[in-house]
Formats: structure tokens, C-alpha cells, sequence
């Protein structure tokens, strides 16, 4: 499908998000492994994503479903998540397009005392798996998967695993939480060393859940415990705020207001470097929900300035790394993008994807093996470019063709369904 944008004369309007997807996926692993009654999840995460989650647990015993108009969801649709005992899965389990699912269903099923196969789509099908079959087949699951364990499908089989102490290569939450979750039902405590912070939803929503997790500077500490089920309010997702965030901030006449977004430290770096950038915007509403910081943004126009964005801040921002390239092409000055190689094994190879969507529509933007370099121009000139597949992609390139000076058409832009499925229908409502 393709869909054609024109720039607006300004944008303005309020904007509720879709439930953040890491969080929707750690509040239902974590509430079907707990003990209790049922767990209430309101705002869970929309689109393939939350398909593949809920597909995956089913798989696997988890009673899991949907009702409108409880005491905790009030007028909402909210998923009832049902403590459950786990058994074999008859299927292969399908976590179609989600790395998120299949890594973190890993870490789950290595604990569990029975043989399961989970694969994906093609596209998930190519992305690396080894990061973490390597720590996982340390704690004494037997794990196998394509070309010398690293790709899926993965075959698993699970328990008895014992704690280890291992040092990640590179920060990965969801590896980290692949660990963590086989952690809990391990014999013995397991440490985990990241070379930098990443975001660290599972360590959160663990704790409050009542998890035996301490956490001492780069280190995490685990003690095999038993959760407790929790009512948990989804919030909104950073990374598709992101979006509307510089849609505002690159449009000459703009203020939008996003509602309800997490803003958990170790995935604002984006609004850390849009400030430095000279981003006008302002955070209120501050609040913490389930262990969650959570806030309203405001957006409005800004004059931004190039930067360079490297090292420790890459992980609290990979996601968003994409819209932060259309920004630079609003910026006055070079914006340089490294120490992102990790974008190359995404849903799509995210350096090649933006090289070449924005170099479609004018930028001036040259790439390599681990980032961009971008000299703003105040400018895109419309055309036309792709999204590969990619919901990340799609959106950056739906806000970058609604700031072109010309009509922008945009190629496999059902590719938005993967984790937004409205995000068109709310791109046309904030036009004016």
C-alpha cells in the first residue's frame, strides 16, 4: 500500500498513545509466571506485536483475555492475564515480526522442564539470535539454532538451569531480559554486567512485582524468587512520541501535546538530545505508575541545531534514532550519528533504510557502517521512498513527507501496523 502526504499549514491537537510494547510484553510475561488472581493490563500495546505475544504465551497454557468495562480498565478494553502452569507447546510458537517475543520467550523457556520451537517471519528469521542463546546455554539450557546458533528457529530444551555471572558484549535489554527471566527460576544467584545502561523496564516491573532484584552500578543481581500478579496501566510508548515530538518541533507552526508517555531514564535519550538540540518542550504531569515514570509532553516549533550522538546515550535511544534523522535535516549545522551499528539488524537495516528515504526526498546525508552524518537544510524536497516493511521507517518517513515542500509518497505503509496500527488516521487528524 502507499500513501501520499502534503505539508500542512500547521499541526496542532492531543495525542493518546498506544501502549508502550516493552512494557505490554514484560506485564504479560511477568504476570503468567507470577502467583495471584488474575492480572488487569490496560493499554497494551497494539498491532502484530501484541498478537505475537499473546499468541506465544497462549501457546504455551497462558489463559489469557479480553473484556471492556472493569473496574480498573473503566471504559477501555484491558487483557486478564491468568497465573498459569505451563506445558509443552503442541505448535511451533509463532512470534511473527517481534524480536521483543522471541527473545524474551527464550529466556522463559530455557527455565521451563520441556522441548519448545520458536520461529518468526522471514524478516526475524535473519536477525541475530546468538547474544542470547550464548548466556542462556551457559546456565545449562539446551538451545540450538540456524548457522552455528545464531538465527532461528530456535529449538529449547529447558530447565535446571543454574545462576551464572555474565558479562554482556554489548547492552541489550532484551537480552538482559532474556537472563532475568531465566534467572528467576534458576538454582542460585545470577549477575549481569552491561557495558552500558540499557532500558530497564524488566528490572522495574520485576521488583515491584515483588522479584528478589538488586541492582549496584553496571550490575544486576538476582535471586530466584517468586512474583506476585499486578494490575498494570500501560503507558504510552516513547518511541512513537518521538515521532510527534519532531513533527512539532521541525514544522514552522506546531503544538502538540502527547499524553501519558513513559519516560523511564533509560529510554529518554531522545528527549535529551532533542533539548540539547534546542527542542522546545516542556514535561508535566510528572508521575510514577507501576514503578513507571510516566508524564504529558509538549511539543511546539523550535530552530534546532546539529549535534553529535554517540556512546553511552545510543541504547536509551535506538528506537528513535530514525525520527532524530529527519530532525537533523531541519537543524542548522552537521549532525553526526554513531555507535549505532545495532540499528543494522532491526526490522530492517535502519542506516541503509534512512540513507536512503531521506537521500529520495533531498537530504544531504552520507552513511556508515554504524550511523549517519547529516547537514541540515531547512529542507526536504518530496518524492519518493519506502519503508521496507519497517513501522519505524514508515513513520519517520510519514513525518518527514508532511514537512517537504512538495507531495511525499511513501511505499509499504501498512508496514505502521506492526505496532501502530492508527498512527495514519492520527497523522491526518493534527493536520490544519
Amino acid at each position: 500500500m502507499r500513501i501520499t502526504l502534503k505539508r500542512p499549514i500547521s499541526l496542532e491537537g492531543e495525542i493518546i498513545l498506544p501502549g508502550d510494547k516493552s512494557i505490554s510484553h514484560r506485564a504479560a510475561i511477568l504476570n503468567s509466571l507470577a502467583n495471584g488472581d488474575p492480572a488487569h493490563i490496560s493499554n497494551f500495546c497494539e498491532g502484530d506485536d501484541k498478537t505475537s505475544i499473546i499468541r506465544c504465551l497462549r501457546g504455551i497454557g497462558v489463559k489469557i483475555t479480553q473484556h471492556i468495562g472493569c473496574e480498573f480498565s473503566k471504559e477501555s478494553e484491558c487483557l486478564l492475564i491468568h497465573s498459569s502452569e505451563f506445558h509443552e507447546p503442541k505448535n511451533i510458537l509463532d512470534a511473527g515480526n517481534s524480536g521483543t517475543t522471541m527473545r524474551l520467550m527464550a529466556g522463559l523457556l530455557a527455565a521451563q522442564p520441556f522441548f519448545s520451537i520458536i520461529s518468526g517471519d522471514l524478516s526475524l528469521r535473519s536477525r541475530p539470535m546468538n547474544r542470547v542463546i550464548t548466556p542462556l546455554i551457559q546456565m545449562g539450557a539446551k538451545v540450538i539454532g540456524r548457522e552455528s546458533n545464531s538465527l532461528a528457529p530456535l529449538s529449547i530444551n529447558g530447565g535446571n538451569i543454574k545462576g551464572i555471572n555474565y558479562t554482556m558484549p554489548v547492552a541489550s535489554a532484551q537480552v538482559k531480559s532474556a537472563i532475568i527471566l531465566a534467572s528467576l527460576y534458576a538454582e542460585g544467584k545470577t549477575i549481569i554486567t552491561e557495558p552500558s545502561q540499557s532500558r530497564d523496564h524488566t528490572e522495574r516491573m520485576a521488583s515491584f512485582m515483588g522479584a528478589d532484584i538488586q541492582v549496584h552500578k553496571s550490575s544486576i543481581i538476582i535471586t530466584p524468587s517468586q512474583l506476585k500478579t499486578s494490575n498494570i496501566n500501560i503507558p504510552g510508548d516513547i518511541s512513537s512520541a518521538s515521532t510527534w515530538i519532531i513533527a512539532a518541533c521541525c514544522h514552522p507552526n506546531a503544538r502538540l501535546k502527547i499524553k501519558n508517555v513513559g519516560l523511564n531514564p533509560s529510554r529518554t535519550g531522545s528527549i535529551d538530545i532533542l533539548k540539547r538540540m534546542g527542542a522546545n518542550l516542556i514535561i508535566e504531569n510528572n508521575r510514577i505508575e507501576n514503578g513507571e515514570p510516566v508524564g504529558d509532553i509538549i511539543a511546539e516549533s523550535s530552530n534546532l541545531v546539529g549535534t553529535e550522538i554517540s556512546g553511552d546515550i545510543i541504547p536509551k535511544m535506538i528506537d528513535e534514532i530514525p525520527n532524530i534523522a529527519v530532525a537533523a535535516c531541519f537543524s542548522k549545522g552537521k549532525t553526526y550519528i554513531k555507535d549505532a551499528a545495532e540499528l543494522r539488524f532491526k526490522e530492517s537495516d535502519r542506516i541503509e533504510s534512512m540513507f536512503q528515504g531521506l537521500s529520495s526526498l533531498g537530504a544531504k546525508i552520507t552513511h556508515e557502517v554504524d550511523g549517519l552524518t547529516i547537514t541540515g537544510t531547512s529542507k526536504l524536497n518530496g518524492g519518493y521512498c519506502n519503508s521496507y516493511g519497517d513501522h519505524r521507517i514508515a513513520m519517520a518517513m510519514g513525518v518527514a513527507g508532511i514537512l517537504s515542500n512538495s507531495e511525499t509518497t511513501i511505499g509499504s505503509s501498512e508496514a505502521v501496523e506492526i505496532s501502530y496500527p492508527n498512527f495514519w488516521e492520527t497523522l491526518k487528524s493534527i493536520q490544519r
